[in-house]
């Protein structure tokens, strides 16, 4: 192997030239010198000094995304330290370069002394630094730069690498691009990590891309659209462009598609906002506009700032796309969010919050597919708007709750559903192109059901009803935590007031738990060794006393007054409900598993006594809001309503459906009801055993 040289002195004129050399540069130039020191004996597999890769993840922040805050290049530049290097460790980054600095690079950082399988260490990694993102955007800023840089060199990689440095590219960082609105980046991300995915496909496709490139017939178009803007007197430039091999990349299925209805559009650059409208004026003389296409995003950019004309039209019986923009407008439309940044980030609005939002529940909800959450933000939009003539912007088959959540987190936590028109639909209803959205509200949040999150199409929305459903996990855990916790301190002979004593301080602090609060909800998510815990009350809050011997064998019991899918989840192996009697929780941060005492999956499962609980339900409390639905067999018309006629006053039967079509004397109905609690349903499942009928029922939570 070759190994090459890194003009140091050439690299710090070319960054002079991005930073200046104002006293707020230091911070970057000392971590230039650092990172030099840290790295000078690494050698890359391409044969460049390791120091290369750091320096050009800062330039591509300085030069390509006009990023030129000393402190995140700063941290660009030592973001791979405390991994490779083994005398580097966080609080050295600090200590040299501050707390803002040492976030960036500790969230840059990955998972290190894992020993468990691969597939779950990849978890770990990707939600650290989603966590880390939630903190500091930035962390993503540079991680985006980093995996840029890592592409860009990836031919000195072996066949195996380069698959996994491209998947991970499709799955996380090219959609996340697009959700930053780094629009370059993202083509290029897509493209170079598509090239090493479909090696052979992709060649061919990028043959069929140089040739429409060529296509007279478009370069013709260019002419004729030139031609307008110079008789009109409007300053512009007409360009054609193709697209490359990311517009061919399938999100959803993954794939390469040979064709795209659309492979090519126009775009016209012009030298001031008041020409964007001038040049928009001549283009639909000579191509009369698709009724109701064109989209001004100058007086109402997009949540990442995006601003320019869009129309289409209809030419020899082939739709294209025409974007109007001034070169400032397109320089800004490359570097979305991320232009100007600011250390501190107050000036990034709303939408930063958002992207915060939804990192944080991927770094700390496993449950969540970031795939599915992230994809979410990358498909085609459609423009919607409020009555007060906002514009909107949602992708395809977004729904009425995408909608509410965009406006305001509180409107998309009260929506009951929307107004379009005089219609009236519900939350969870599709959009259209061009619709205006009056959203219908109520006074207290609404629980939403498990479906309605992946029904919702944009990452706010999905991490908004997540974090939701975690709220109420939470709460039912803490309750859970406290009854347990009061129950097992009994059967120890230790009075439950102890946990109030100003000294159980002490212990929160041994188990690294900040209230009392997060202590019963860690203990009804099973995260807490109960044993130890008891150890140390009875030891650190009632030394010298008597108390009781380990009790064995005995569950604690918990009284619930919910039903709700989300916090209490029937297992599949014994399809327990709360109407049986004998059901076992087994306690984790998902909620409660259920499973009947006599499960044999339950008898193989191995876990602790303190992790499980004997679970009941206090009846008249514990709502049903579902609606119910019976079967009966073999039953008459006259059998069946007479069997109606009793039931108790508490079934309010919606409708009665005859499941067979055959002329027969016995049929199966179909029983539809509502009911108010789980005590009013008991009666009339007593009512069903009662006769002599046979039928079927399944709880629906």
């Amino acid at each position: 192997m070759q190994y090459r040289q890194f003009d140091m002195e050439q690299y710090r004129r070319e960054m002079k030239d991005f930073l200046g050399s104002a006293p707020e540069t230091k911070v970057f130039w000392d971590a230039l010198d650092f990172a030099f020191e840290a790295h000078g004996d690494q050698w890359r597999r391409s044969g460049d000094p390791y120091i290369m890769h750091p320096c050009n993840v800062a330039r591509i922040l300085a030069e390509e995304l006009d990023l030129h805050n000393a402190e995140i290049l700063a941290a660009a530049l030592l973001h791979d330290t405390v991994e490779d290097v083994d005398y580097v460790t966080s609080a050295l980054i600090r200590e040299k370069f501050g707390a803002n600095v040492e976030a960036i690079v500790e969230g840059c950082t990955k998972v290190t002394n894992y020993s468990g399988d691969k597939q779950t260490f990849k978890k770990l990694v990707h939600r650290k630094i989603f966590s880390g993102a939630a903190a500091k955007p930035e962390v993503m800023i540079v991680k985006l730069a980093d995996r840029l840089h890592n592409l860009r060199t990836l031919a000195s990689m072996p066949k195996q690498k380069q698959q996994k440095i491209a998947d991970e590219t499709l799955d996380i960082y090219a959609p996340l691009a697009t959700i930053f609105g780094l629009f370059d980046i993202k083509r290029e991300l897509y493209t170079l990590a598509l090239a090493y995915k479909f090696p052979k496909q992709g060649n061919k496709l990028q043959q069929q891309i140089n040739r429409l490139r060529k296509d007279p017939e478009m370069i013709k178009l260019v002419e004729t659209v030139q031609d307008a803007m110079n008789k009109e007197g409007v300053a512009a430039e007409v360009s054609l462009r193709t697209k490359g091999l990311w517009g061919y990349y399938d999100v959803k299925n993954r794939i390469l598609v040979k064709k795209l209805e659309n492979p090519q559009e126009f775009f016209i650059k012009v030298y001031s906002r008041s020409s964007c409208y001038q040049a928009l004026g001549a283009l639909n003389r000579i191509y009369p506009p698709i009724p109701r296409t064109i989209r001004d995003f100058i007086a109402n950019p997009k949540p990442t700032g995006y601003q320019g004309l869009h129309a289409r039209a209809n030419i020899n019986g082939h739709k294209y796309l025409f974007k109007i923009r001034t070169e400032e407008m397109e320089r800004s439309a490359q570097r979305g969010l991320v232009r100007d940044w600011t250390s501190n980030g107050k000036n990034q609005g709303r939408f930063v919050r958002e992207i915060q939002e939804m990192f944080d529940i991927l770094g700390s909800d496993d449950t969540v597919s970031y795939r599915d959450m992230l994809a979410a933000g990358g498909r085609k939009e459609i423009y919607t708007y409020t009555p007060q003539g906002d514009l909107i912007c949602l992708p395809v088959n977004s729904i009425v709750l995408d909608f509410a959540f965009r406006v305001h987190t509180a409107i998309g936590h009260s929506c009951i559903g929307a107004m379009i028109g005089n219609r009236r639909v519900s939350s969870t209803d599709t959009l259209n192109d061009g619709e205006m959205v009056k959203i219908l509200r109520r006074d207290t949040p609404v629980r939403f059901a498990r479906h309605m999150q992946k029904l919702c199409q944009t990452p706010k929305a999905r991490s908004e009803i997540t974090r939701a459903f975690r709220e109420r996990c939470q709460a039912v855990s803490r309750e859970t935590g406290r009854s347990v916790l009061q129950q097992e301190m009994r059967r120890y002979g230790l009075p439950f007031s102890l946990v109030h004593k100003p000294a159980m301080a002490n212990i929160l602090v041994y188990f690294n738990i900040e209230s009392l609060e997060q202590l019963f909800q860690m203990v009804g998510q099973g995260r807490i060794r109960m044993r130890e815990l008891i150890y140390e009350i009875r030891h650190g809050l009632y030394a010298g006393k008597d108390a009781l011997q380990q009790p064995t064998g005995i569950f604690n019991r918990i009284e619930l007054t919910t039903v709700d899918p989300v916090v209490v989840k029937s297992s599949a192996c014994c399809k327990p409900t709360p109407l049986d009697k004998g059901l076992i929780g087994l306690l984790s941060e998902r909620g409660i598993s259920l499973h009947r005492k006599d499960c044999s999956r339950l008898q193989k499962l191995n876990f602790q006594r303190e992790d499980a609980v004997e679970v009941r339900w206090k009846n008249r409390e514990t709502r049903v809001s579902k609606p119910q639905k019976v079967i009966i067999m073999a039953a008459t018309r006259h059998r069946l309503f007479m069997l109606l006629s009793v039931a108790p006053e508490e079934m309010n039967i919606i409708e009665v459906l005859r499941l067979s079509e055959k002329p027969t004397t016995t049929l199966a109905w179909e029983v539809n009801f509502t009911v108010a609690d789980l005590h009013s349903l008991k009666k009339i499942i007593k009512h069903l055993d009662r006769s002599s009928l046979v039928y079927e029922f399944e709880f629906e939570s």
